[in-house]
């Protein structure tokens, strides 16, 4: 079903299933907005599924449900099929970090009464867009004896909030002047935490208020910022986008949409011929770099410990596995917005409502930093989608000169496994809070889940 409408298809309890898919991905995008709390609601919701810790097992037989972690920022969740590992899996690998803004190391100052904080931007975020919005703090603090504290502040209802304060539009002439990427220096990113002074003194009072309500609420010493992990992220909960309730609008659809739809796959496709797999991953926004991205030797470490758990490890089945894997990246791709038409070209691109979106390649300009997909393997999963009558549409990222973008699939494309970029499209993609239509959510997680279960 190419290139159609998908809300077209549904009958009544068709769409009552969608609702209820989008709901529960909500309810994931609005509790989980950093890495750490992707990795921690997914392990939960696998523990749900009946998958257990690698560290329970000492083998593994088809049929077998089982998850791994790696630094609390990772998670691989399996189901053993019948074939040998070393005769592929099916996987689904989406990354869960998302553009945000990070405190620095030594954040906490003041200035005209203001107790403020630095930041440092994480991604490609557009950084006029994060001023004067509600903010909320996640993250964690380890203390130098090892206990660890986590941060959740400007979520609940009667929770404060912090905000990036903005020069008001009569005195910012020279300001708006500016390109856009201008507007707004990187080091004036700075969030605004509090103005009551501390009694009793002089030097810097209102910073000591602040960090005596740190040390009140958290046992937290303002050393102890140089071991901390702390996102400012927009504040509040995924909402219903449109009177018809058509579309979401959210926080980190890129890429935690890809991520839900894919693990969700996962747990409801059950066992199958071959073993299938959600890689759910980090630093996608800079480059998936580091222990926890996916350039990390992480992903092969865990399939050697599948092997192991399985029959008699060797090599030569590793290499083997990672060359016959298959492999959806599952990403996001710029959805067309009515509103900027010029930047795409209208044959091959990405609509909202049109079910999952296929990218061939990604990469800029002259496919420069793409995986470009075996005709052969995409010929294959349009097989599979529409003989499940799911709706599916091939798109690139925007006019050829304009940009384009990167996901994973390359890196994975280097094992020589058949990978291709399978995502949703976005609106807004990078804006503290983008747009995404339930129809391509819910046809994603179809999708996702044939293949996984069809894919050979």
């Amino acid at each position: 079903m190419y290139a159609k409408n998908a809300w077209n298809k549904y009958d009544d309890k068709q769409l009552a299933d969608l609702m209820q898919f989008n709901e529960e991905y909500k309810d994931f995008i609005s509790k989980a907005k950093t890495e750490r709390e992707c990795v921690a609601y997914a392990t939960e919701l696998c523990q749900k599924y009946g998958f257990r810790d690698i560290c329970e097992f000492e083998g593994l037989k088809p049929g077998d449900k089982v998850y791994v972690t790696n630094k609390d920022r990772n998670i691989c969740a399996f189901i053993i099929g019948e074939e040998a590992i070393e005769k592929g899996l099916n996987v689904l690998g989406a990354h869960i970090d998302s553009p945000r803004i990070d405190l620095k190391q030594n954040p906490l100052y003041e200035k005209t009464d203001f107790a403020l904080c630095d930041t440092h931007y994480y991604g490609g975020i557009v950084k006029y867009q994060w001023v004067a919005h509600p903010l909320a703090l996640h993250g964690v603090i380890y203390k130098k004896d090892g206990t660890e504290i986590k941060i959740s502040i400007g979520e609940k209802e009667a929770d404060p909030v912090v905000c990036i304060t903005d020069l008001l539009p009569h005195l910012a002439a020279d300001k708006n002047s500016k390109p856009a990427s201008k507007v707004i220096d990187g080091e004036d990113l700075d969030i605004t935490i509090g103005h009551i002074p501390l009694k009793g003194e002089e030097k810097e009072s209102v910073k000591k208020n602040i960090l005596k309500l740190l040390k009140d609420t958290y046992n937290m010493e303002e050393e102890d910022f140089i071991s901390a992990e702390i996102e400012i992220v927009p504040a509040g909960p995924a909402r219903d986008l449109g009177l018809d309730r058509s579309m979401i609008l959210g926080y980190g659809h890129d890429d935690r949409v890809c991520a839900y739809t894919s693990l969700r796959a996962v747990l409801d496709a059950g066992a199958a011929k071959y073993t299938t797999c959600a890689f759910l991953v980090d630093k996608e926004e800079i480059g998936s770099v580091g222990a926890t991205g996916a350039h990390s030797k992480w992903f092969e470490n865990v399939i050697a410990e599948l092997i192991h758990l399985t029959t008699e490890y060797s090599d030569l089945k590793l290499r083997r596995a990672m060359t016959n894997t298959r492999m959806l990246s599952s990403d996001v791709s710029a959805g067309v917005d009515p509103l900027y038409m010029s930047v795409f070209e209208a044959k091959n691109a990405a609509y909202l409502g049109k079910g999952i979106c296929f990218n061939k390649y990604t990469g800029s300009r002259g496919k420069s930093g793409c995986n470009d997909a075996d005709p052969k393997y995409m010929a294959q999963i349009r097989n599979i989608l529409d003989k499940n009558e799911i709706h599916w549409q091939t798109a690139e990222l925007g006019r050829v000169d304009v940009g384009g973008g990167g996901t994973i699939a390359y890196i994975l494309g280097n094992y020589n496994m058949n990978v291709i970029d399978a995502g949703i499209p976005v609106l807004s993609m990078h804006a503290p809070n983008e747009v995404v239509s339930k129809a391509d959510v819910y046809e994603a997680y179809l999708a996702y889940m044939a293949f996984v279960k069809e894919a050979e």
